[in-house]
């Protein structure tokens, strides 16, 4: 009744304002507005954010330069995107990818490319550079770097999670050092019989690191939040000009317990009371509030700037193996009313609203073509909405994902169930 009383009221007004002489296009406009709303009624009324991937973005990159693992990506204040890959020579195939680099050249393709990569809007590459060290030694480029932050200044946040990783570098956005917090291999403490380095965790250490996953600034406060993370399980925030750590805490907003041994994540075990990590992001939103992925615990944990713990929410919580809260970057509205998850061991994307951390809907598969993913594993959002996402392993790539406004969430779709591929609409 609720429909048929909608679309009478629909064609009633579409009437009158044919009467009052108003233009065919305010009608169809009108009409098309009305038919959403119907559309909505249909589905429940639960409207949420709409994608399209755009398959043609970025551009090919030059000098047959080719993705490693995608671990990072972020938006400056320009809205251009930069990514952080692995390029070294194990992340590849030697004699099927990158012949062109062997001794001697195996073939004319290809090579990897830099490990940080800047492209505009348009997907163009106008910006690379990194890699290992420098001849001066002035930084320790990370043995496996992990996340990338563009701050307010357009300063380069960099972390790690390889062995010896304890450390982060921050450059400006031409690739020019700037400075290095934390000393790498802190957490080393000393050789096994195979002469293998071990190292240890020290989730309480006030001077440097243990595998950072991701960074976040607060501008107001001059201070980033550190995801410490893949060895170490806690948030410790730093001064943003100095590295000074001024505060830390593990779950719940507690003083972390290395001693702890919290054994594999089962769904029906209670809430572990420490990280079980890896401590994979701690996004910061407009209102202070810090989102933090706990992500072998398929789950995230909201907290106040100074720690203090606000609640929690459990993501797919059946999801095994390496998790399913990977990554969080918010809508650009002023309330940041949308909140975005990757989860690169169901291979897709949540869309959660950010008061309730009510799940809405979702997107992606898992698979190779555009619009699928093998192990997303960041995200990030542009001024207009739009969603970048980066992929590990042998996913190896960065993708956009168009926003095209409000829609009704299709039918099946609600919650953790996906909308699938977000083909573009003229091309489905």
């Amino acid at each position: 009744m609720r429909q048929k009383r909608n679309l009478y009221i629909g064609v009633a007004l579409a009437a009158l304002i044919a009467a009052c002489g108003v233009g065919s296009s305010v009608v169809e406009e009108a009409a098309e507005e009305g038919a959403e709303e119907q559309t909505a009624a249909a589905s429940g009324g639960t409207m949420a954010p709409m994608f399209e991937v755009d398959p043609m973005w970025p551009k090919n990159l030059p000098n047959h330069w080719l993705m490693g693992p995608t671990i990072g990506v972020d938006v400056d204040s320009r809205d251009h995107i930069w990514i952080v890959h692995r390029n070294t020579p194990d992340q590849f195939a030697a004699r099927t990818e990158i012949g062109l680099v062997q001794d001697p050249p195996l073939s004319e393709c290809c090579a990897p490319g830099p490990p940080v990569l800047e492209f505009d809007q348009a997907g163009n590459l106008v910006g690379h550079w990194g890699g290992i060290g420098t001849e001066t030694g002035d930084y320790t480029w990370p043995a496996s770097n992990h996340g990338i932050t563009v701050d307010h200044m357009d300063n380069v946040w960099i972390g790690g999670n390889g062995g010896p990783d304890s450390h982060v570098v921050k450059f400006t956005r031409d690739g020019t050092f700037l400075a290095q917090y934390g000393k790498p291999g802190a957490r080393q403490t000393g050789m096994n019989d195979e002469g293998n380095p071990i190292f240890e965790r020290d989730s309480n250490d006030m001077e440097s690191f243990g595998r950072i996953a991701k960074i976040r600034i607060d501008p107001e406060a001059n201070e980033a939040y550190l995801a410490d993370g893949y060895l170490n399980k806690r948030i410790a925030v730093v001064d943003v000009e100095t590295g000074a750590i001024k505060r830390y805490w593990g779950a719940y907003g507690e003083k972390p317990d290395d001693s702890v041994d919290l054994g594999r994540y089962t769904p029906d075990a209670p809430p572990a009371r420490q990280f079980r990590g890896p401590v994979h992001c701690a996004e910061l939103a407009n209102d202070g509030l810090l989102y933090v992925c706990d992500r072998a615990s398929d789950r995230i944990q909201v907290f106040q700037k100074d720690g203090t713990f606000v609640k929690e929410v459990f993501i797919a919580p059946e999801t095994l193996s390496q998790g399913s809260t990977w990554d969080i970057d918010f809508s650009p509205d002023a309330e940041q009313t949308y909140m975005y998850l990757a989860d690169g061991q169901n291979m897709k994307v949540y869309i959660i609203e950010r008061e309730t951390l009510e799940i809405l809907t979702a997107f992606g598969d898992g698979g190779r073509q555009p619009g699928m993913f093998f192990a997303v594993h960041s995200l990030a959002v542009d001024s207009a909405g739009n969603i970048y996402t980066g992929e590990t392993y042998e996913g190896s790539r960065v993708q956009k994902f168009v926003y095209k406004g409000m829609g009704p969430i299709p039918a099946g779709a609600e919650g953790t169930n996906s909308q699938g591929v977000l083909w573009p609409a003229d091309r489905r």
